[in-house]
């Protein structure tokens, strides 16, 4: 079990929806990743992302998928990128990350609530 956080704590995380508008190989990444380019709609932009993402998608079939990502996370740098929001999954029977999704499309950058 986790430790116990209050609603403010979790409203304090700013959870929103986007579409990937570009995907391309990570190479210098120390694990296998994607870097990721995702449209969080007008008031946020368009934000960098690298994900661990390589057993379960491929570049060509990540294009316009849409996904979650904490968008008010500092800045991280992984090797010669920087990665600008935390793009969200979970991992699945032997570790591999499964994005996070709505079940349905929303508008992108709306909030998770």
């Amino acid at each position: 079990m986790s430790d116990t956080i209050s609603y403010g704590d979790f409203e304090r995380v700013d959870i929103r929806t986007g579409t990937i508008v570009e995907a391309s190989a990570f190479p210098e990444a120390r694990k296998p990743a994607i870097k990721l380019v995702i449209d969080f709609g007008p008031d946020i932009g368009l934000k960098k992302s690298s994900a661990q993402i390589t057993v379960h998608y491929d570049l060509q079939t990540l294009v316009g998928r849409q996904v979650l990502g904490v968008v008010n996370f500092p800045p991280r740098q992984i090797g010669p990128f920087q990665s600008e929001v935390l793009t969200l999954g979970f991992e699945d029977e032997a570790g591999a990350i499964v994005l996070a999704t709505s079940e349905k499309p929303v508008p992108n950058g709306r909030k998770l609530l």
